[in-house]
């Protein structure tokens, strides 16, 4: 409530300011860097947020726009859409509270089609008889104003937040049941999500999440969001964040060139493959690294090894690893 209030109040005062004010002079960084699409084109941005960013945010309605897709093993490849709210819909589908629920969030300019659900939801579903949830907030995140995408993530944020309480309060589920994985500005989400819950939520995955604009916003990805927080860096540095979020960061071939790939926007994306991959056959065996530097570089010799990725969290480990993959499936080497 607080948080909400603070917005409304930040609207309100710069609706009274000339359009092109700067509301924040800096989100961390230049004030331009490029930043990819969900469509796979990059675009350079401007990070600084103007009032007109802030009126462009205020059109967008989480709470009536975003759509949850439901998917399980009855209904694998089409979807049963639901709206907070709608327990008549919710009571008819295939929504088993006994069973884990997974959420899957896309990233800027990309919706529920996108390449991050398209190749998790089926990795989930082989894994385990389990509620995928596919969020689409696609009315917030495509805008071509990154700055206003970047508002729009932490009101969608908020905004999820409240369906899965309601979720919860409708069916008798609990955040101990569920795993919430976001991919770039998703990634931020996610932590969001975890920290507006009624209740811990077992399991976040910031799948390389955003750089730009989230250096010095309070709302990014924090440790301290779930029960245990991972985080994958395949881009750190350029479209995705650098420096170590959750309780555990893993550093893939030091997290900036991914084997195989030859754009950013493959490195990018390189996450949720990884991921994909850990869901069905395991491997993936980070070493421990003492800074995140050491990853980058693979300074690593610290003792004990940990998995990244995979269908359960790994409550109570922390810490920094490096791993190696192969350029093609399988991209693990044990």
């Amino acid at each position: 409530m607080l948080a909400l209030t603070a917005s409304v109040l930040l609207l309100a005062a710069a609706a009274a300011l000339p359009t092109n004010d700067l509301v924040i002079s800096k989100l961390g960084g230049d004030r331009y860097q490029y930043m990819r699409a969900g469509n796979g084109v990059l675009h350079l941005v401007d990070t600084w947020l103007k009032v007109s960013d802030l009126n462009a945010a205020a059109r967008y309605a989480p709470d009536t726009q975003n759509v949850y897709h439901l998917f399980t093993r009855a209904n694998p490849t089409v979807s049963q859409p639901i709206l907070i709210g709608a327990n008549g819909v919710l009571g008819s589908s295939n929504f088993n509270p006994s069973r884990r629920t997974i959420m899957i969030l896309h990233g800027w300019i990309d919706n529920v089609l996108g390449d991050v659900t398209t190749v998790l939801i089926p990795a989930f579903l082989e894994a385990e008889d389990v509620n995928v949830i596919a969020v689409d907030w696609s009315a917030g995140a495509s805008t071509i104003n990154y700055a206003a995408a970047v508002v729009n993530t932490v009101t969608s944020g908020e905004a999820v937040a409240r369906f899965i309480n309601w979720l919860n309060q409708s069916t008798g589920s609990t955040p101990a049941q569920f795993h919430i994985a976001g991919h770039s500005l998703g990634g931020h989400q996610s932590g969001i999500i975890g920290r507006n819950v009624n209740g811990n939520i077992a399991c976040l995955r910031a799948l390389d999440p955003a750089l730009p604009g989230w250096i010095t916003n309070d709302n990014k990805f924090r440790a301290n969001d779930g029960a245990y927080t991972e985080v994958i860096h395949t881009n750190a540095g350029l479209l995705g964040y650098i420096t170590n979020l959750g309780h555990t960061d893993f550093y893939p071939n030091g997290g900036i060139n991914m084997p195989g790939c030859n754009s950013q926007q493959c490195d990018h994306d390189r996450c949720f493959y990884y991921l994909a991959e850990s869901l069905r056959t395991g491997g993936f065996t980070g070493t421990r690294c003492a800074t995140y530097a050491g990853a980058m570089t693979g300074n690593c010799v610290l003792w004990g090894n940990l998995q990244m990725g995979g269908l359960r969290p790994k409550t109570g480990s922390t810490g920094i690893y490096y791993l190696q993959t192969n350029a093609a499936p399988p991209f693990s080497r044990g």
